[in-house]
């Protein structure tokens, strides 16, 4: 089976994922689970390569041979874009190609929080989406930079490994920057970047010290800048951006922090409970006045308290918008449990969840 061919089911059976791994046949990841498909029959190493290779243009297969692994994205016409990960594995090549969606869906469609078009739409300051692998991060910040491209007249800059989604100009202009093609790397595309007169910067990660330092820089500077880190929950995010810098400049990093931060997006995904979907469990953080004095202060395990208390001006915590969708009905109880902080907390929650719409009927 020709590699088009798989693309094409990937795409028609709405898989996430497909994963070319010799000895096995392909895999496509649907609603987060792994499904083998075993009629196509197993991967050989000259068909992964054959599949690798017919991808890649000559500069792309120079960086592999050097490398053993290269990020990039592939279009085909009629069937959709993919993020491509080459790499080797036990002496032959693997794939791993992530869909991506054709259209951009704003918040409301991904079923997002409306602080994260809030967020979207600050003048200035940090805004970070983060969550593992998979959790959707790109596809939120899409919403995002499609939003502010809608609502603002402004020059957005977007440095991404690979480009994922392709953004036209609508009342913004847009420019989008690849890493290895256009930029070296992160760091180096931010190092200039405030020559380039930016509204808003779009970071694709921010990966390592220089990259977050220039992060910050530019968000202290008046521009709005938007980025992804792979930290599972609000108060782990900000304790990552304070900790890769050494003990000896921390406490101004933490100033530095408390100022610049405007808010954190956490996701991850859940089985719905039919099975069918996956439905995004969001915590948000909107950094207040009393949160800036926690970051300050080397306090953050009490911004956990804050998430709680915060629902009003648009925060909640992992375990609140866990207990939303089971009240809702939308996932299963044990599914949730899993994924919990605080699973004695959620099952409070839920029982007062419980009594109080019994109280209501």
């Amino acid at each position: 089976m020709g590699l088009k061919e798989l693309l094409q089911l990937t795409t028609e059976r709405n898989a996430s994922d497909l994963h070319i791994v010799c000895g096995v046949a392909p895999v496509f990841r649907i609603n987060g689970e792994l499904n083998i498909f075993e009629q196509a029959g197993k991967i050989m190493p000259q068909t992964a390569k054959d599949y690798a290779y017919q991808m890649l243009n000559q500069d792309q297969i120079k960086e592999f041979e050097k490398e053993n692994d290269l990020d990039f994205s592939y279009g085909i016409a009629g069937i959709g874009r993919f993020r491509v990960n080459l790499h080797m594995q036990r002496g032959s090549i693997g794939i791993a190609f992530r869909r991506l969606a054709s259209e951009i869906k704003n918040a409301e469609e991904l079923g997002l929080p409306n602080i994260v078009n809030e967020l979207a739409l600050l003048e200035k300051g940090l805004v970070l989406v983060t969550g593992a692998a998979g959790s959707g991060k790109s596809t939120t910040i899409a919403a995002m930079i499609d939003l502010i491209n809608t609502k603002r007249k402004a020059h957005i800059i977007t440095i991404e490994d690979p480009i994922e989604y392709l953004y036209s100009h609508k009342t913004s202009i847009i420019e989008q920057r690849e890493v290895s093609s256009d930029t070296k790397s992160f760091s180096s595309a931010l190092k200039y970047v405030l020559r380039q007169d930016p509204n808003v910067i779009l970071v694709g990660e921010l990966r390592d010290l220089e990259t977050i330092s220039h992060a910050i820089t530019a968000a202290e500077t008046g521009h709005l800048v938007l980025a992804t880190l792979h930290t599972t929950d609000a108060v782990q995010t900000v304790d990552r951006l304070i900790d890769v810098f050494p003990p000896f400049q921390q406490q101004q990093v933490r100033i530095q922090v408390s100022l610049a931060l405007q808010g954190v997006i956490c996701q991850q995904l859940i089985i719905s409970k039919d099975k069918q979907s996956r439905i995004p469990i969001i915590e948000t953080m909107v950094v207040t006045p009393a949160i800036r004095n926690l970051i300050r202060d080397a306090k953050t395990f009490q911004i956990y308290s804050s998430l709680e208390t915060g629902l009003k001006i648009g925060m909640q915590s992992v375990d609140m918008a866990l207990a939303e969708v089971v009240h809702k009905g939308l996932v299963n109880e044990e599914d949730a449990f899993i994924k919990a902080r605080d699973p004695e907390g959620l099952k409070r929650r839920l029982i007062k969840l419980k009594e109080n719409s019994g109280h209501g009927s």
